[in-house]
């Protein structure tokens, strides 16, 4: 077992959740009909199974050789005797180099980006997905069974079904399907989450649950037992698999353009809420810098995916037009070097894989080029559709005049803007510049491409760098002429623009519907792990004429409000404050105030037995309450829970402590107090039986 690390993963919501992050929920009486979405199948032979299976085998690998290099450096420390030390350092650069080979082999699969694209024929530019995160399996039965056993005092057999299915729905969720469907199995298991951390996590106890998962990048393995960590990693991984459904995105039509926009701004808009709500990562992948650069990234893909749109849908050549595809260009190139010096940062450096940094460069400069080359088209084209349309040009030219004024980043010296645009030879000369800005463009990004071994594989690329090439070597051939003897002008810098920024959407949990799968527990507000209350205490009623003597009042459970001195409740020793959860051995912790008065009314002379707990603030009837809750349980469920008595006063390895909510974000519930809890709708007035 791995060692965890020394702060745990932590949320920076209170309570675990924010109003947004809170599942809309389902709380329906009876049976839980169990989740109705499935994960991929394990064993289906395609490409991104394949992918995903090789990836796991290199995770377990790296997770091997790791424990082995952690043993030998102990013992290299521990040990005096040199002959020793001379084998484990042998034995250390052995496994180094293991793990140097391992770590290059995933980033070669980290790579592969050919596997996520569409199918389509259309040449594009691939885009860069994320693989998913791995995982261990995880066995909640023993630790949730001695949880119900131990602070529900209820007999933990009796949820071997509910246990099972949140194995199943663990289980479905780490090989979700790549579409909506793989989504929405995420987000129910993410929002599942929060009913177990309200259930079954306490603030100051771990439930003994080992959380393990591996870098999404380089496979080391990290190990916690926060919930927060379990969260954290679905989350991430809700963002990658819609980088994912993003890159096969046929983006040849302006609909599978839109397609994927919303997926690259739903994935931005994961890792930056991941970002923000949770610290202390222990993997890299979900570090700080990490999660800026990835949401960077994921912006400008945005940005590519809007040129691409605008590419498709101008069909003029008009000038405007041109430069308006030059600007949305420009601003790709700039998105990207962004990015690129993101990926250039000390943490980042060595991380992110090679042919990510080398892809995020080629597009730098191949967009940079394609600013340049629309530039020269519309200088160009402007020059031929002047003698054509006279008219409409004299109509136009005062609009194409102010745009082209703002159109560089600064105006070169000796250069007026309005004689170029007066100038037809002018024109030719600029627009020549750009095409050989153009063309050193283009051949910089055909260089950067040959570097690196995995980008040279992908064909897609290769053709899509040599045709904008090609055309601008086209367009500079038809320009140059051959009295042509001054030397070529350098072309000014173009100021990038775009008319749609992208937006970073953040994940919206309310959009999948779930039931809490332990909803036969009670009500969350009052039978949760932060709740402490006596042992369940049976309390026999007969009525009499001045009948039982107590006040009702809520629902869910219904809550005792008053207890009438003498009458035949207080004799009893039914107290105020008491929550009804069992009328004469019927479950009523989600009874209606209405439901349970008519189970009292309808009680015969012989009486009727209610199952009733109290709250309280502090657990000042511990040993009672074990006592009694011991009796509820089995023989191996006792002992498990007689041991961790005996050891419950040493602190754990590690605490999860959540931070404290921002400020002027309203005030914190208690739930110490029983009149401090909300009854949610009262329809029945308070009243006395």
């Amino acid at each position: 077992m791995e060692e965890p690390a020394t702060r745990e993963f932590e949320m920076s919501l209170s309570d675990g959740a924010s109003d947004d992050d809170m599942p809309l929920t389902l709380p329906a009486e009876g049976s839980h009909s169990g989740s109705i979405r499935k994960g991929c199948d394990p064993f289906a032979q395609t490409q991104r199974s394949k992918l995903q299976h090789r990836r796991a085998r290199i995770n377990q690998q790296i997770n091997k050789e790791m424990r082995m290099r952690a043993g030998a450096e102990n013992l290299f420390r521990a040990t005096t005797n040199n002959k020793v030390r001379e084998t484990v350092a042998l034995e250390l650069s052995f496994v180094n180099s293991n793990l140097q080979l391992l770590k290059e082999e995933l980033e070669e699969l980290n790579s592969n980006m050919e596997v996520y694209q569409t199918d389509s024929e259309a040449v594009n530019v691939p885009m860069i997905p994320l693989g998913l995160k791995e995982t261990k399996e995880v066995d909640f039965t023993v630790c949730i069974q001695d949880f119900i056993c131990e602070h529900y005092g209820e007999d933990s057999s009796l949820y071997d079904k509910e246990i099972k299915e949140l194995m199943e729905l663990r289980q479905a969720m780490r090989t979700p399907s790549r579409n909506q469907a793989g989504l929405e199995l995420l987000m129910e298991y993410y929002n599942q989450l929060y009913y177990l951390d309200q259930r079954f996590f306490p603030p100051h106890r771990n439930l003994g649950v080992h959380f393990h998962w591996y870098d999404s990048l380089t496979g080391v393995p990290s190990c916690q037992r926060a919930l927060a960590f379990e969260k954290g990693s679905v989350l991430f991984n809700i963002g990658a698999l819609y980088t994912q459904i993003g890159a096969r995105q046929d983006r040849s039509a302006p609909a599978g353009i839109d397609r994927a926009i919303d997926a690259f701004q739903r994935a931005a808009g994961a890792f930056n809420y991941l970002k923000e709500n949770f610290s202390n990562a222990p993997s890299l992948d979900m570090s700080g810098p990490s999660l800026c650069m990835l949401v960077r990234l994921m912006v400008a893909q945005v940005q590519e995916c809007v040129f691409e749109r605008v590419t498709l849908t101008t069909q003029d050549t008009h000038f405007t037009s041109q430069l308006r595809l030059a600007q949305e260009a420009a601003r790709v190139s700039d998105v990207y070097l962004l990015v690129q010096q993101t990926m250039t940062q000390p943490l980042m450096k060595d991380y992110v894989p090679f042919s990510w940094a080398s892809m995020v460069q080629v597009k730098s400069e191949h967009f940079r080029a394609l600013s340049h080359y629309y530039t020269a088209v519309a200088l160009c084209d402007h020059m031929s559709s002047e003698a054509s349309a006279e008219d409409e040009e004299e109509q136009h030219e005062e609009e194409a005049e102010k745009v082209f004024l703002q159109f560089y980043v600064s105006t070169p010296a000796g250069l007026s803007l309005s004689q170029v645009l007066q100038d037809p030879e002018k024109r030719r000369k600029l627009g020549k510049a750009h095409l050989r800005r153009a063309v050193i463009r283009h051949e910089e990004a055909m260089r950067v491409h040959g570097l690196c071994k995995i980008l040279r594989k992908m064909d897609i690329l290769q053709d899509v760098l040599s045709l904008t090439h090609k055309r601008s070597l086209d367009k500079y051939s038809e320009l140059d002429r051959e009295d042509d003897f001054d030397e070529t002008a350098e072309a000014p810098e173009i100021q990038s623009q775009t008319h749609q920024k992208p937006d970073i959407t953040p994940p919206n949990f309310s959009t999948v519907q779930v039931t809490d799968i332990f909803q036969r527990l009670g009500p969350l507000s009052v039978f949760c792990a932060r709740a402490r209350w006596g042992p369940v205490r049976l309390i026999c009623l007969q009525r009499r004429e001045g009948g039982l003597g107590l006040t009702l009042r809520g629902d869910s459970p219904v809550l005792v409000a008053g207890v009438v001195p003498g009458g035949c409740a207080a004799e009893a020793g039914l107290r105020e404050g008491d929550y009804i959860v069992a009328v004469d051995g019927q479950d009523c912790k989600w009874a209606k105030h209405s439901e349970v008065v008519n189970m009292l009314k309808s009680c015969t002379d012989r009486g009727a037995e209610l199952s009733v707990v109290t709250l309280h603030s502090h657990d000042t009837q511990q040993v009672e309450r074990r006592a009694i809750m011991l009796s509820h349980c089995g023989d191996t469920a006792r002992q498990r829970l007689l041991g961790a008595a005996k050891g419950q006063s040493s602190a754990s390895l590690l605490n999860w402590n959540r931070k404290k909510k921002r400020e002027g974000s309203g005030v914190t519930k208690r739930l110490g107090s029983t009149f401090s809890l909300s009854f949610g709708s009262i329809r029945d007035a308070e009243a006395m039986y």
